[in-house]
C-alpha cells in the first residue's frame, strides 16, 4: 500500500517529536503493509510555518536513518497545505512541495479546518486549477460542517477536486458521523485516495489495511485496492522512480 498523507517527520508539526519516534512509526507502517509513503507535514501559516527548505532538511535526515536502519519502505516528500491567502504566493516562490503529478497537473494535498469550510475556499481552489494544480482535499469526512451539510461539497465536486479519506474513518474509529460521510463518499465514487493521516503509533498510527478492508465491504475489493495502491501510485509514482513519470487520470 502507498500512504499519501502521513505526519512522520520529527519535530516539524503535530507528529512525532523525535527521530526515534519517526522510525517507530515507519516500522509500524511496514508491518501494516505500507511499502511507500509520501511524508506530508502541515504547512499552516502562523501555526506550522514550514516550507520546502525546512521539510527537505528534515526529510534528508530521516531518509538517511531509514537507509541506515534498513527499514523496508520508500519515502517521498510532500505537504498537507492549509487553505490560506498566503499559499498562492508560496507556490509561486516554489516553497510548497507537491505530492506528484496527475494528468499533467501538479497535485497538492489541501486541508480545511476540522470545524468548517472557510470563506474563500472556492476562489483558492479555482486559483489552483488556473495554475495547473490538481487539489486533493484531505479527509473531508472529518469536517464538522460537511458532517452537518453534505451538500457543501457539491461545488468542490463540480470543480473537479479529488478527495482523500482517512482509512480509520472507514473503520468507524472516528465515530458514526464520520463513518457515515466516508461511506457516502465511497458509494458516490468520490474517494480517490485512502491514507493513514498518521501522527503517532497510538491514537493515529500509520495503518491502512483495516480501512481498505472496510472500504472493500462497501465498494468491492478491486476498487478498494485502487484507493491504496493504483491511484496513489498514479500521483506519486514520479517520486519513486528514477525518471519523472506523468500518470494520466
Amino acid at each position: 500500500m502507498i500512504d499519501l498523507n502521513c505526519h512522520i517527520l520529527p519535530g516539524i508539526d503535530d507528529g512525532p517529536k523525535s527521530i526515534e519516534r519517526s522510525l517507530e512509526m515507519l516500522q509500524v507502517a511496514v508491518r501494516n503493509g505500507i511499502t511507500h509513503a509520501v511524508l506530508t507535514p502541515h504547512i499552516h501559516p502562523g501555526r506550522y510555518d514550514n516550507q520546502r527548505s525546512t521539510i527537505q532538511a528534515g526529510f534528508d535526515v530521516l531518509a538517511a536513518r531509514v537507509r541506515q536502519e534498513h527499514i523496508a519502505i520508500k519515502l517521498g516528500m510532500g505537504a498537507e497545505v492549509r487553505i490560506d491567502t498566503l499559499i498562492p504566493d508560496m507556490i509561486q516562490r516554489d516553497e510548497i512541495p507537491f505530492l506528484g503529478r496527475l494528468g499533467g497537473k501538479k497535485t497538492l494535498l489541501v486541508e480545511m479546518p476540522h470545524s468548517h469550510i472557510p470563506t474563500g475556499t472556492e476562489p483558492f481552489l479555482a486559483w489552483l486549477f488556473d495554475h495547473n494544480i490538481q487539489p486533493l482535499i484531505a479527509h473531508p469526512e472529518r469536517n464538522q460542517e460537511i458532517m452537518r451539510h453534505f451538500d457543501r461539497l457539491t461545488p468542490l465536486f463540480e470543480m473537479g477536486c479529488l478527495f482523500q479519506v482517512t482509512a480509520s474513518s472507514v473503520t468507524g474509529a472516528f465515530g458514526a458521523e464520520v463513518y457515515r460521510v466516508a461511506e457516502k463518499l465511497l458509494k458516490l465514487g468520490k474517494v480517490y485516495i485512502l491514507a493513514s493521516d498518521a501522527h503517532n503509533t497510538r491514537h493515529h498510527p500509520p495503518e491502512m489495511h483495516l480501512g481498505m478492508e472496510a472500504a472493500a465491504d462497501i465498494i468491492g475489493r478491486k476498487q478498494a485496492i485502487e484507493l491504496v495502491l493504483d491511484n496513489p501510485m498514479r500521483i506519486a509514482g514520479c517520486q519513486f522512480s528514477q525518471s519523472s513519470v506523468d500518470y494520466v487520470l
